[in-house]
């Protein structure tokens, strides 16, 4: 019993890892579960099966801290297919309408329309859920659920260049809960023709980039896990002594002093023992640290 409780550096951490096509992101979350001998692994967002790229994965007690992991922006590489919508918005449906190719200038006028703070009706074919009904369940039993519009935030569009006149390869910078089949489908319809999202890629998640990510069929259990710090940009780490981790295992508070942060105004921070172990995320409360988030047995 008290080998399952001993921390490991090797099963404790952030894991990247690059998504290929036709694998669904749990089919990812549990073969790293398989290979790392590890149960606990949260992730930072998911990706559909058709999409390939970046899937960030908290192992271990670090999933305790993804409300504070840093996961926005998101950066996608996307390619949009004009002259036919389909049923999920994407390469995978069938086709629902066609209408004739817009002219470039067209969707480029459109592009606009389709940046900032936007509201974006969710695709019939996602995980939404209304009444406790996801709506892909609903699409697919023939009677699609009446969906909400979300209000979502769109960075920016890069366009990297047309393939033909009928499909269009972007860049695109948002933030968390966009739908990038959305984005292809209303900029389809803002060009007055029709389009559907043909491939993807996520290719940044916050401070993580896929070009770190490893390839699903090179995970081993020797793999080296990235330090959860990583992802808790702008938060800072603060060392304590030994005396004062014994507290921080009881959950108790330790003193505090505006030495403690470079930003003395600061009411969050990273409680770290040696070799950068993460011990806990506290709060400033008043002259001392109170533990908020515990990843260490007492």
């Amino acid at each position: 019993m008290e080998r399952s409780r001993t921390r490991s550096p090797l099963i404790e951490g952030v894991l990247l890892l690059d998504k290929p096509a036709g694998f669904t992101s749990h089919d990812a979350i549990a073969r790293a579960r398989r290979v790392l001998g590890v149960r606990r692994i949260g992730h930072m967002g998911t990706l559909d099966p058709f999409a390939t790229g970046l899937l960030v994965l908290l192992v271990g007690r670090i999933t305790r801290l993804a409300p504070y992991i840093v996961g926005d922006p998101k950066v996608y590489e996307a390619t949009i297919r004009f002259g036919a919508e389909t049923s999920t918005d994407d390469l995978t449906g069938t086709v629902t309408a066609t209408a004739p190719l817009p002219s470039r200038d067209a969707v480029e006028a459109a592009i606009p329309s389709l940046t900032g703070t936007i509201e974006q009706q969710p695709p019939a074919y996602s995980a939404k859920k209304v009444n406790g009904v996801r709506a892909y369940d609903a699409a697919r039993r023939g009677i699609p659920l009446e969906l909400a519009d979300s209000t979502v935030l769109v960075h920016r569009w890069e366009i990297r260049g047309w393939r033909d006149e009928s499909a269009l390869d972007v860049s695109i910078v948002c933030g968390g809960g966009t739908y990038i089949r959305s984005l292809a489908r209303d900029l389809g319809r803002l060009a007055g023709s029709a389009a559907h999202l043909e491939s993807l890629r996520r290719a940044r998640s916050g401070p993580f980039s896929v070009s770190d990510a490893l390839a699903l069929d090179s995970l081993a259990p020797d793999v080296t896990l990235r330090s959860g710090l990583e992802g808790l940009a702008g938060i800072p780490a603060l060392p304590v002594t030994p005396a004062q981790r014994a507290r921080i295992a009881r959950g108790q508070s330790i003193d505090a002093d505006d030495s403690d942060t470079p930003d003395a105004s600061c009411r969050r921070a990273v409680l770290i023992g040696g070799d950068q172990e993460i011990l806990a995320l506290a709060e400033r409360r008043e002259s001392s640290w109170a533990p908020k988030v515990v990843l260490i047995d007492a």
